[in-house]
This record gives C-alpha cells, structure tokens and sequence, in this order.
C-alpha cells in the first residue's frame, strides 16, 4: 500500500492532467492535491492500524475480536474524482485484504485504466496477485453494472458517484456503501471573521472547480454582517450578480425542467462560466455567487451545484440562519455537510446539535475539511450521509468498513 500510495503522489501530476484532459472537468493542480491527498494522507492514517488476526482481547468480558475481509469489494468510481478515489478505494479495500473491481464513469475510462494498470504493475513486483484490483475495462452500461452488483461473486458495493447509481446499489440485495448528494450550505454569523470567513469560501468552492460533493452551496448570512462580507468576497475573486444578470444567468446555466447544472457546465471554471453567460469584470472571476430570496430555495440555486455558483440568502439573525440552513438540507443533501463560522462556542454546538449533517465543520473550508484536509476527520474519499440521506453510516469511509469482525465469547 505504501508504494501503491508513494507511486500515485510520484505520477500525480501527469494523471491530474490526463484527468482533466479527458473528464474535461476541474483544475490540474486541484487534483493532484486530492490525488496525493488520497495515497499518502489516507496511507499514513491507517498505516500500522491492525487489520487483520485478533484485534482485541477485553480480558474482563473475555471477547476476543477476528478481523476478516469481507471478499471482493465491487467499487463504483465517479467522473468528477477519479483517480483519487480509485487509489483511496485501493488503499482501503487492500488494507482489510479484500480483492476489488473498480468500475469507473464512462467518461474517466482512459484515465482508470491507467490507474489500474499502475496499482497491478505495484503488486506484481511485491509478489501479490495482480488481479487483486480489476477494473471494468469495456464503457460499462446501467444494465452491466448492476450485473456486477448482483453477481454472486460480489460480497459488497462501495458506491461513490451519481444518486441513480448509488440507489441501485442499495437496491441490488448486496450490502452497500453509498454516498447521498452534496448541498452544504455555510452560516456566516454576525460575530464571524467575514475576511477570512470570505477567503475560505472562495478558495474551497473555487477548489477544483466545485466538483467536490462537500463543497459550499448555498450561503446563508447575517444582515448585520451582509455589506462586509459581500464586499470581502470581492476582494477574494467573486462576483456578486445584480439582478438583471441573475435573470439572464440562470437559463443558461440551468436545465429548463430540473433544478440541475447544466452537463457542459460541471467541473467548469467560474470564468469559464461568466464568459459564457456574458458575465463581465475587470477582475479575474474565481467563484459566482447569487443572491436569492427564500422562496426561490425550491428552484435550482438551493440545490446542489458543481460549479463554481453558490446561492446567496440574508436572514435576520442566527436562530433565522439555522432554520434556513435546515430548510435547504431538506431540498437536497440531508446529512452530508454543513458549515458554521462564528467564534462563538455555544451557538457552534447548537448549530451541531440542530443541523441534520454528518460532517458540520467550524470556521473550515467545505472542500477540504470535510474529506480529511485540515479537520481531525477521517481522510476519505466517500462520505456517508447516514439514515438523514438515506445511507448506512454517517461516517467517513474507511478500511474498518471493509472489514467482518468475529468475536470470540469465552463462558465464565
């Protein structure tokens, strides 16, 4: 695992651009951030962590705990992340001895199969068997991969990707880890740093072009507060639209009979972006933001958006924020991220205790904090959403999720 990891980071750079090249989706720096991010950070978090024999042995209840492998692992992998989350799954799934088939997105086959053929290049020359990591090497098909989900010889499914695929892995009879869809949305309290509460947004939703499930989706702020942060968001790359560009904006961007991105548009810069939709300033374009009306959270901007696009509400107060933050979870994204900035720790922990997400991040870039970089969580590349969005773990997935644990009772 360790050169598996070591040889990614080696060769990040020229997967990074053969990703994007191919995806035609997000930046080339950004992914060979999450590409090293995914080999050693994850590497070195479960590196000398027991995986296999007995775990444990509690003296007192006299249970001793086996770990197994749960067999062979059937992993679905995205289009917006695919390199970093093949060489995460590899990494996880190796770790608790389990064998596993990777079948990329259709438009990331290229780019998977050279993946794939570096990770079996690194077990032949440790003597391991090559077709311990497999991938799907033909474009796959919806009706192809539920063939693999239910064939007998697939113990579990590890699905990251798009809702439809993620629901049929759980529909498929086999155990499942899914993801649920991303739309975090960001309260930005009266007492928050607005200058660096604005710097983080947009170096987070700007990050690899948005295509991050975690990432900032909608904004929620204090009036108080609003002209500050507004303008610190300009200061940092944003633009604010004025009316008439919003009203001009949003049929180009949206699909006419969904609150969905347009395809041509996902993973796409926010200059990219602006250029299309005749967007103008002086200044280079990092990140769009939208202000909206309440009543409009039911329409396209209080839903998920990979792109470089948050929605912008006011509310009168925090107790009005955190309402607003629960009304745009219910739209989509239950149980994913949310995000807080205030200095203040009792109204952290109340915003914790309220909000329905598994990974509420405090004064921290959505982006980053909420797969591993710069938090105390678990470094992952699949984030689980819990019973609030319809998944099995809240968790950030890891090697001991791939894991059967026996447990050995001794009779007093």
């Amino acid at each position: 695992m360790k050169e598996i990891a070591e040889t990614f980071a080696t060769k990040a750079e020229e997967l990074a651009a053969a990703t994007v090249a191919e995806t035609k989706m997000g930046i080339v720096a950004d992914k060979v951030t999450k590409i090293r991010f995914a080999g050693l950070d994850v590497y070195k978090a479960i590196s000398g962590r027991p995986a296999a024999g007995f775990l444990s042995d509690d003296q007192q209840s006299r249970v001793l705990e086996i770990a197994c492998p749960v067999g062979v692992v059937f992993g679905l992998i995205p289009v917006t992340n695919p390199v970093s989350t093949i060489v995460f799954k590899t990494i996880i799934c190796l770790k608790g001895r389990n064998a596993l088939i990777l079948s990329c997105h259709r438009d990331a086959l290229g780019v998977g199969k050279q993946s794939c053929d570096i990770i079996r290049s690194v077990l032949e020359r440790h003597g391991a068997p090559r077709d311990l990591v497999q991938p799907v090497l033909r474009r796959s098909s919806r009706q192809k991969t539920l063939m693999f989900m239910k064939h007998p010889g697939v113990s579990l499914i590890l699905a990251t990707g798009g809702t439809s695929m993620v629901k049929a892995a759980y529909s498929s009879g086999k155990p499942a880890i899914g993801v649920g869809s991303g739309n975090a949305p960001v309260l930005i309290c009266a007492d928050a740093a607005i200058s660096k509460s604005a710097q983080s947004i947009v170096s987070s939703k700007s990050f690899d072009n948005g295509v991050i499930c975690g990432s900032e989706n909608n904004l929620v702020v204090v009036s108080r507060v609003r002209d500050e942060f507004i303008k610190q968001l300009e200061v940092n790359g944003a633009v604010i639209l004025t009316a008439d560009e919003k009203n001009r904006f949003t049929p180009q961007v949206f699909e006419s009979d969904t609150p969905t991105l347009k395809r041509a548009l996902v993973g796409k810069s926010a200059e990219f972006i602006a250029n299309q939709t005749k967007i103008h300033r002086d200044q280079d374009i990092r990140l769009i933001v939208v202000p909206i009306r309440h009543d409009e959270l039911k329409g396209p901007y209080g839903h998920e958006k990979l792109a470089p696009i948050v929605s912008l509400s006011t509310v009168n107060d925090e107790a009005d924020g955190i309402q607003l933050c629960k009304q745009i979870l219910d739209n989509q994204g239950r149980g994913h991220t949310a995000v807080i900035y205030t200095e203040n720790h009792e109204l952290m922990r109340r915003f914790g205790q309220e909000i329905d997400a598994s990974r509420i991040l405090v004064n921290a870039p959505s982006s980053h904090g909420c797969i591993g970089i710069g938090t105390g969580l678990t470094p992952s590349l699949t984030l689980g959403c819990g019973t609030f969005g319809g998944t099995s773990t809240t968790d950030n997935i890891t090697y001991t999720h791939l894991l059967n644990i026996k447990r050995l009772a001794q009779n007093f």
